[in-house]
């Protein structure tokens, strides 16, 4: 009794079950969400080299962000402590709205097959893929 073949993956499928370009959109997403599949994507992703770029450009990119507001908030800490705390409400507003559109330029990006390379970070993304 011959044991059954599992035929080979189709070109551009990954060892998640999805299409690289809908995998490459969520490593995007703003919050914890973009964070956490990247992680996975990271770890378990084999096959689209695709997919494991935006991954890793993603955390990278994460990481930046998570570096920048706790730079901006000891920043606050010290405008507050001299009575200047209110200057940096717009500020935060404007990067956070400037972060926010740029996930979304990513997130367009991935969706349309683009490899789009960050300045810096997508060298370095390119280089872990």
């Amino acid at each position: 009794m011959a044991t059954p073949v599992t035929p080979p993956p189709p070109p551009g499928s990954t060892n998640l079950g999805m299409a690289p370009n809908v995998g490459a959109l969520l490593c995007y997403v703003p919050c914890c969400i973009g964070l956490i599949f990247s992680v996975i994507v990271a770890i378990v992703e084999k096959q689209s080299r695709f997919l494991r770029f935006h991954a890793f450009q993603s955390l990278l990119f994460h990481a930046g962000i998570i570096i920048l507001w706790v730079g901006l908030t000891i920043l606050s800490f010290i405008l507050g402590a001299i009575h200047l705390g209110l200057l940096m409400i717009p500020l935060q507003l404007l990067v956070g709205l400037a972060v926010l559109g740029l996930h979304i330029l990513l997130m367009i990006k991935a969706y349309n097959n683009e490899q789009y390379e960050l300045p810096t970070l997508g060298q370095m993304a390119k280089g872990w893929v």
